[in-house]
């Protein structure tokens, strides 16, 4: 089930241009927005909101105000917003359109997934600062690689949506975490074993038509979700969304070779939404599309 969002409620003039909504996530949701001049609504925050920039306006000013701040920003590209959970006084004003910005939602379970795994104090998710106008690499790359698959579905865009909404808790809790609120007491030092590896990639093998979560294989794995996908990574060289991808692809090609099942079914069986963003994905990967490789194998 999609997280529900403030979006609507809080930016009521913006038009809305993407949305998480029939993707399938769990552990974030996402919309693509352009807003207006306008005043935003008083809205008081369920989950953490992070504002990134995709086409900005140098011509625009945007003042918000909130947690007993009033803060100023021109919003170029790259410049991100945090609004933490629970600010219940947060306004703002923009002077002149900004014709796209990503608004990404990160629920308090994620934060809570964190603490448990690295012994964090209490609700970490409140000790996010209310900051604006920062520049983040990180938090950017991310965001462009959610705004691609807000906008072109993967095979495995749910797996890698959960590993990017715990990267991005994780990211907010390194940077812009009150001082000393988010220091861990105790640190991990297990090691990814071979046969851990193996029953995760067995199980993938004969789930694969099944919906995969990271959670599933953090659980065979024994470890938390977040510190699965960071050992998945660096023993197999991909993260665990682009395997899973990979391996659904390629028995994708396999039913196309055979010629036995219509597209849309294959297109079902690879986890997307639509033949279309099957399509989309499949000339992506191979330079064709499926039915010209049909063509080609038959």
């Amino acid at each position: 089930m999609e997280l529900q969002t403030h979006g609507a409620r809080k930016y009521p003039t913006s038009a809305l241009l993407g949305s998480s909504g029939e993707l399938g996530w769990s552990t974030m949701s996402a919309e693509l927005r352009s807003h207006p001049a306008s005043e935003m609504a008083v809205v008081v925050p369920r989950h953490t909101e992070i504002g990134l920039v995709v086409i900005g306006n140098d011509n625009c000013l945007v003042t918000r105000q909130g947690a007993g701040q009033i803060q100023r920003t021109v919003p170029r590209v790259g410049t991100i917003w945090l609004s933490p959970i629970g600010v219940g006084d947060n306004e703002a004003t923009i002077t002149a359109p900004i014709r796209q910005t990503l608004h990404l939602y990160l629920p308090a379970l994620l934060f809570d997934r964190l603490r448990d795994d690295f012994k964090l104090p209490v609700t970490p998710a409140h000790s996010i600062r209310y900051v604006a106008g920062i520049r983040d690499d990180v938090i950017q790359h991310i965001g462009g690689s959610i705004l691609s698959e807000l906008t072109n579905e993967t095979a495995a865009g749910r797996m890698y949506v959960e590993t990017a909404s715990l990267t991005l808790a994780a990211r907010l809790l390194q940077n812009y975490c009150d001082s000393g609120a988010c220091a861990p007491t105790k640190s991990s030092t297990q090691s990814f074993d071979h046969i851990r590896l193996r029953r995760v990639l067995d199980y993938i093998a004969a789930s694969i038509e099944d919906d995969i979560t990271l959670v599933d294989l953090a659980r065979i794995a024994g470890y938390s979700p977040f510190h699965f996908a960071r050992k998945f990574t660096l023993v197999m060289g991909i993260s665990p969304h682009r395997y899973i991808s990979r391996i659904r692809l390629e028995n994708a090609m396999a039913q196309l070779a055979t010629g036995k099942l219509p597209l849309a079914e294959i297109a079902l069986n690879a986890h997307f939404s639509s033949q279309a963003s099957f399509t989309r994905a499949f000339h992506r990967a191979t330079g064709m599309t499926p039915k010209e490789y049909r063509h080609r194998r038959l």
